[in-house]
């Protein structure tokens, strides 16, 4: 039987602007032997299934440094301090997209890379939704907002277009919730 590792010692290490690293020393408790693990710490995150009155998802398009490519994704985030993380996928909607919803459903949480990061992805799916503003991304952040049929994106990622391993998640999560009887929109 499995059991869990006894950390014996526990150290931060550089802080980044989105994540830390932290070294954690544990003993394997079927060797004795110590070993060192790198954990990335991070806030969690949250990412948004928007959906249109007509059966669209906004999404949006923009350049991800990680991969050097440009990416098509639902609008996401991470918490701020104090945030609830419907509080925050409210904010990151808005900033990303200019949409607001009336209707939030809290639809899964995930463990994003256990192996390496501590902290959890909150999905929402947000309906009952309209455009009140422009969208205001960061400093960091070129954003393309763009509707996409619903019925399109099982598609796309078949196709490797929707290759974002968080939103491909999201759009299982929403199938799912569809399947045990969530109205569709």
């Amino acid at each position: 039987m499995i059991k869990p590792w006894p950390c014996i010692r526990s150290q931060s290490e550089r802080s980044y602007r989105v994540f830390s690293i932290r070294t954690d020393t544990a003993i394997s408790p079927r060797t004795g032997i110590e070993h060192d693990f790198y954990v990335i710490q991070s806030k969690d995150w949250i990412n948004i299934i928007p959906l249109t009155d007509d059966h669209q998802v906004v999404m949006i398009r923009q350049y991800r440094h990680g991969s050097r490519q440009v990416t098509l994704e639902i609008p996401g985030g991470l918490l701020d301090p104090g945030d609830t993380p419907k509080k925050a996928a409210a904010r990151e909607l808005l900033e990303e997209t200019g949409y607001q919803a009336k209707k939030w459903t809290k639809i899964g949480v995930i463990n994003p890379n256990p192996a390496i990061f501590n902290n959890r992805c909150h999905t929402f799916l947000a309906q009952d939704i309209k455009k009140i503003s422009a969208a205001t991304p960061d400093q960091t952040e070129d954003i393309e907002v763009v509707l996409i049929p619903l019925v399109d994106i099982p598609e796309l990622i078949r196709k490797g277009e929707i290759d974002h391993a968080i939103v491909i998640s999201a759009f299982y999560w929403y199938s799912l919730k569809v399947q045990e009887g969530l109205p569709r929109p």
